[in-house]
């Protein structure tokens, strides 16, 4: 089991630069997500890791170990691909020991090796199946289990829920959680640029934006004390509100943010007139659209079922303990308690 280490990595595509001076130390055990918009760098950061894309310049260490120039298959990896990148001719069981036969296990071990991440994976029915007769999700799982099967020092998990549909996305991601569970010593890095993913599933987070980590931090840290306006309007679903102008300056900043479910809307007048442009039920939760006159266009979260028709006149309250401020370049400012 292995901590992971990156000095200074940089890397370009001829005379694009796609990262830029990252610097992060992943430690043994660790559930670590890398997050950010398309383009941002998290996979080729993860490729890089893996072996798959050279380093640039900087140094990556895997147990204190330099790696830059260790083939892929020294570096005591395994990764879980988006495509699954199961051989469509083999059987599960046969998708599962083949690289187990190419590290010259004997039968015995790949066959109990086999049998302990099929059943951890609940794919043992399987085993004698063809890829192309398993749902999605069964043949995530198998591509998992391929991976546990090399007892790994470190997993790399690359987008691997995409290809789901939601049901089975919420699935997988469960058994993913139990699997780090069941492998605490193992050090797992996943990379999505699904921030719910990223919130429910890492010990910690690290945000990429074209190329440079914004924050590294708790799924918590980031939701309460995000590093820059990037960070908290990624991080968050629905998005934060961010107001300009005299709202914000009247707190001493270029910008205020203010995520949906911390304002409360009624019919009574309050600080933020409005009328509801458009609302999604979803049962649990109504996000409510609000179109105000001092603060524009508002996302209200409100808990359980609401009936608001279009045009409705609403009134909304910001929660000023919980507000967020931010200066021209989208650095943090201090707060004032101002209404």
């Amino acid at each position: 089991m292995a901590s992971v280490e990156l000095k200074s990595i940089s890397k370009s595509f001829g005379r694009v630069e796609v990262l830029k001076d990252v610097n992060l130390t992943l430690d043994q055990g660790e559930f670590v997500v890398f997050v950010g918009p398309s383009g941002c760098g998290k996979s080729t950061l993860l490729r890089m890791i893996a072996g798959l894309e050279d380093v640039t310049s900087g140094d990556l260490l895997i147990d204190g170990e330099r790696m830059n120039e260790v083939l892929p298959a020294k570096r005591g990896i395994s990764m879980v691909f988006q495509s699954y990148a199961l051989y469509p001719h083999m059987s599960v069981y046969e998708n599962m020991a083949f690289g187990l036969e190419q590290a010259k296990l004997g039968k015995e071990q790949i066959a109990a090796r086999i049998s302990q991440a099929a059943e951890m994976l609940q794919i043992t029915p399987y085993l004698e199946r063809k890829p192309k007769q398993l749902s999605g999700g069964q043949r995530q799982r198998v591509a998992i289990g391929r991976a546990i099967t090399r007892k790994p020092r470190v997993f790399l998990f690359d987008e691997p829920l995409s290809n789901l549909d939601a049901a089975l996305r919420v699935e997988t991601r469960l058994e993913i959680a139990s699997l780090h569970q069941r492998l605490p010593d193992t050090t797992m890095i996943y990379v999505t640029h699904d921030q719910v993913e990223a919130m429910t599933l890492a010990d910690r987070i690290v945000v990429l934006n074209a190329g440079r980590v914004e924050q590294v931090g708790t799924p918590m840290e980031l939701y309460h004390r995000p590093a820059s306006k990037f960070v908290a309007g990624f991080i968050g679903s629905p998005q934060m509100n961010f107001v300009t102008g005299d709202l914000s300056r009247a707190h001493g900043a270029a910008v205020l943010g203010i995520r949906p479910e911390h304002i409360t809307m009624s019919d009574v007048e309050s600080v933020w007139a409005g009328e509801v442009k458009f609302t999604e039920a979803l049962g649990s939760d109504t996000f409510v659209h609000v179109e105000t006159s001092e603060a524009g266009r508002i996302n209200v979260r409100l808990t359980g079922s609401h009936a608001l028709s279009h045009g409705q006149r609403v009134y909304l309250t910001p929660d000023l303990a919980e507000i967020h401020l931010f200066d021209d370049d989208g650095k943090p400012v201090s707060k004032t308690m101002k209404a």
